[in-house]
């Protein structure tokens, strides 16, 4: 299995980090794609611990929607810092998180456009794949992704929580979407509903670390062991065996990410 969005470089894991990747490996979950925020100096100087670690982990570079206030001034400064990160992190293999958050607006919606319309061109100009957040800001984020890139672009809607027509909007994109903790909420039956929608070949699945931790462990820290959990779920909703949503979704990171 395959954790396809965690912030195991995040200072929550600084303490325990090797019992952390023990207990995926334990669990079954040999990789993941770990999530670093370009303008975090103190994350960064995590990176080496986190790949003595885990060797096998790769990573997404991006400066998400909350963090857009800080290059108000200059939005392509963005890019930029991005772009310097990647250079200097080898074992990156896409762009995000990025996109738009209105839940909070935490930064101007002007400056979140700017600064999301600046990171898509630079994965164009790379040829990478995006790691996209969108909450309460989807008709925004359709429109800045076609207008920014159309078909040229690729990537994963992150942490999908929404219904059947939401998903048929992402996946219109051809888009992945990846299936959090959330899927295992007792009231996420529209959810459970949507997986049952989405392709084979477009889906993946998370833990959002150290957030949204599934059930039984809702509450607590989320970890990447705790992946397995949301295969079950994933495959209980589908009809299938976990062991097929593990496999599916192994095959779908590859493609996308190229590990």
């Amino acid at each position: 299995m395959i954790d396809s969005h965690c912030h195991i470089a995040g200072k929550e894991f600084a303490v325990d980090l090797d019992a952390v990747v023990a207990r995926a490996r334990a669990a079954g979950v040999d990789r993941a794609l770990v999530i670093l925020a370009a303008e975090d100096e103190a994350e960064f100087a995590r990176v080496s611990a986190v790949s003595a670690a885990w060797p096998e982990c790769r990573y997404a570079v991006g400066v998400h929607p909350h963090h857009a206030h800080m290059f108000a001034a200059d939005p392509a400064k963005a890019a930029a810092t991005v772009a310097a990160r990647l250079e200097a992190l080898p074992l990156a293999r896409a762009i995000g998180e990025i996109g738009l958050d209105y839940h909070y607006d935490f930064s101007p919606r002007d400056v979140q456009h700017a600064v999301f319309r600046a990171q898509l061109q630079l994965a164009l100009d790379r040829g990478l794949p995006v790691v996209i957040h969108t909450r309460e800001a989807e008709d925004d984020t359709f429109r800045i992704l076609a207008e920014e890139g159309g078909d040229r672009l690729r990537g994963v809607f992150h942490c999908f929580t929404g219904d059947a027509a939401a998903a048929t909007r992402a996946l219109a994109t051809g888009f992945y979407l990846s299936i959090p903790g959330v899927v295992s909420f007792p009231k996420a039956e529209a959810l459970r509903h949507a997986v049952t929608q989405v392709p084979a070949d477009r889906l993946l699945v998370e833990t959002d670390s150290p957030y949204l931790a599934p059930v039984p462990f809702r509450g607590k820290r989320n970890e990447p062991a705790y992946v397995a959990r949301v295969v079950d779920q994933v495959a209980a909703a589908r009809g299938v065996a976990p062991e097929i949503v593990a496999a599916e979704t192994d095959r779908n990171f590859d493609a996308l990410f190229r590990p």
